[in-house]
């Protein structure tokens, strides 16, 4: 592999991981689930026509060189160019000694806020870049608001501005949706909409699962 700070952005890609009961416990990055496949402490967990399949390292490396050398180009997803042949990389590992279930609160930071809000101003409605956007206390700090999920949205530089340290109320402005804790992590949830992740879904539930994405 390549050293971390070099990585291309397919090994940058999520992949999601099982334990030994096939539980969801965790996302980590393409690099980390082949260095855990390396080591033969993880399996591949592959849908194929409607159906998982795992596999181990070695395997996964002849399926990868099977499905390039059929194909034309290479077929869908991320892919690691090797001085062999490219690797594709997995959606889902299993760990195959490991039968914990971790519990992790959704934490309150500024990546999960953004995400929670669809990086959209909860005044204006219109979706910004996380570059000019910022966080704002519904109920301002001056006046008593907390930093908790209910009292932080996201908010565009010159809503924030036009706010300033007044309530919405007090400012003539209107929250498009009532601020909340969210049930799962809002980053995991942004990536449930991408098809390319389509098949976490079989092993995602409101039950157990409450990871941060690293």
């Amino acid at each position: 592999m390549k050293h971390r700070e070099h990585l291309p952005p397919s090994l940058e890609s999520s992949v999601l991981v099982l334990n030994r009961l096939y539980l969801a416990i965790h996302v980590v990055s393409a690099y980390r689930a082949f260095c855990l496949l390396s080591k033969n402490v993880a399996e591949v967990v592959d849908l194929e026509d409607g159906q998982f399949v795992s596999y181990d390292f070695q395997s996964w490396q002849e399926v990868s060189e099977y499905r390039a050398r059929h194909f034309r180009q290479l077929p869908d997803g991320d892919w690691v160019r090797t001085v062999r042949h490219p690797i594709q990389v997995p959606r889902i590992i299993r760990l195959l000694h490991y039968d914990r279930v971790p519990r992790t609160a959704i934490k309150f930071n500024r990546r999960n806020i953004f995400a929670r809000d669809n990086n959209t101003c909860q005044y204006c409605g219109r979706r910004f870049p996380t570059s000019e956007l910022s966080l704002d206390h519904v109920i301002p700090r001056s006046r008593g608001g907390q930093s908790t999920w209910e009292n932080v949205v996201c908010a565009c530089l010159e809503c924030n501005i036009r706010k300033g340290g007044r309530t919405p109320k007090e400012a003539g402005m209107t929250l498009i949706r009532k601020p909340e804790k969210p049930k799962r992590s809002p980053v995991l949830a942004q990536k449930l909409t991408q098809a390319k992740y389509e098949s976490w879904k079989a092993f995602l539930s409101e039950a157990y699962w409450s990871v941060e994405l690293k």
